[in-house]
């Protein structure tokens, strides 16, 4: 089992008088191999939760274990815990600081201690993963697009090889096109490169079509835990706590209470287009 927490508690500026619990005794376990989509509002937890998974902040009480180990034990450094639990931030294209696009991806690499021979070609494998023609290289990636950059950005993690690779809203700010070329991209590491995926997200449509296990949180808690159809069959409380369901979802469940024989738990695009079909096959 790759991550296991126990216990987690976070107060942002303790002993403060501006003092916040922003994580209140949460325990989660992720398996090799999973994808989770990991939801709430904002202020829910969520950023707070996976920034401890590879010791970016450190508790204020409970534990977290990559492999069995406690990251914050003696037993581990957080250099090696980094290398393999990536994060990629909210709009990681700012981030960006290389005069090329080879330097900004080749950096984590050549810090994790990858030899200056080996640099070039882990670089092009990076940028062949995220959809990036080679020839970019030596461009400056202040003078990409913002599609592009993200991209970047992205490559400068998967460079670097992590087994489990945490996104923290990775699609904010992308047009539909970039939304939808960055969600491929995730996908592929999942089923090609069998990494371990958190994606951090407020899109219940991204969440409902890639991941296979979701997490729900509330107020530094969480709430809700299960497959998307399990999870989803609490859409009056995912409405309560600001989150709702799947646009599909929505409408099948209408079409229902309108007659039409048809299955309401479906939440995908292409489950729902099968289920309306079935209507028209009828008429």
């Amino acid at each position: 089992m790759p991550i296991r927490v126990e216990g987690l508690s976070y107060i942002y500026n303790a002993g403060q008088p501006m003092e916040k619990l922003a994580l209140n005794n949460v325990s989660l376990a992720i398996e090799d191999g999973e994808f989770i989509g990991l939801i709430g509002h904002t202020g829910s937890g969520k950023s707070t939760l996976v920034q401890h998974f590879n010791g970016l902040l450190k508790p204020t009480k409970g534990r977290i274990y990559l492999d069995g180990v406690d990251i914050h034990s003696k037993e581990i450094t957080l250099r090696s815990v980094r290398q393999q639990v990536g994060m990629v931030f909210q709009y990681p294209e700012y981030q960006l600081f290389g005069e090329t696009v080879f330097e900004d991806v080749a950096f984590g690499p050549k810090n994790m201690g990858v030899p200056e021979h080996q640099l070039a070609e882990r670089v092009e494998w990076a940028l062949n993963l995220v959809g990036l023609d080679i020839g970019l290289k030596d461009r400056s990636p202040f003078e990409l697009s913002g599609g592009q950059k993200r991209k970047v950005a992205i490559a400068g993690v998967i460079a670097m090889q992590p087994r489990i690779l945490i996104l923290d809203e990775p699609t904010a700010g992308l047009d539909p096109k970039g939304r939808d070329e960055v969600l491929s991209l995730v996908s592929r590491l999942h089923q090609e490169e069998k990494t371990t995926i958190i994606l951090v997200s407020h899109s219940m449509e991204d969440i409902a079509r890639l991941a296979t296990r979701l997490v729900v949180m509330a107020n530094g808690e969480i709430v809700l835990e299960g497959t998307p159809e399990a999870v989803f069959q609490h859409a009056d409380y995912l409405e309560r706590i600001g989150l709702g369901v799947p646009q599909m979802k929505k409408l099948l469940q209408a079409l229902q209470e309108q007659g039409f024989d048809v299955h309401p738990d479906h939440y995908t695009i292409e489950a729902a287009e099968g289920e309306i079909v079935k209507i028209l096959e009828t008429k």
